[in-house]
């Protein structure tokens, strides 16, 4: 990877999306929604991870590079930083439930690298950042429906 000028770098999210034993249908649409991110300029893969975890909590890490059927998980293959240490890796599959199987994506949100940049020219810094994770917001929606009605 070409390692970007740390004054532009946006901020830096990642997620663990687990899927439970005999449920993931890998149809290449994740793959595919995921190109359309990097092709387009939104993000940057920096780290991308298939964890298995066994009935017995063993835990087994494959790199994009080893999955059978890809597809365009390789166009983003070539940005990989490879950010996540063994010990990122053991927490992360700590969360995970035995026999699941969960993919790991850590991104950069490059459409979001100028305002960043523009805030620690300014002398910003981050202090604080987080998510809202969907079924809040649909229960805040649900909410404020039921209160118009």
């Amino acid at each position: 990877m070409t390692s970007p000028d740390t004054d532009e770098l946006g901020p830096v999210d990642y997620l663990v999306v687990e899927f439970p034993p005999a449920t993931s249908h890998f149809t290449g649409e994740m793959a595919a929604e995921l190109d359309k991110l990097v092709t387009s300029g939104t993000i940057r893969v920096l780290d991308l991870i298939i964890l298995t975890k066994g009935a017995d909590g063993e835990i087994d890490v494959l790199e994009v590079d080893g999955v059978e059927n890809a597809g365009e998980l390789r166009a983003a293959e070539a940005q990989l930083a490879g950010l996540l240490a063994e010990e990122d890796v053991v927490n992360l599959a700590a969360a995970m439930e035995p026999g699941t199987t969960a993919g790991v994506l850590v991104w950069e949100n490059v459409w979001a690298g100028p305002f960043a940049s523009a805030a620690r020219r300014s002398g910003g810094q981050l202090i604080a950042n987080g998510r809202i994770p969907i079924q809040a917001i649909l229960a805040s929606i649900e909410a404020d429906d039921e209160e118009g009605e």
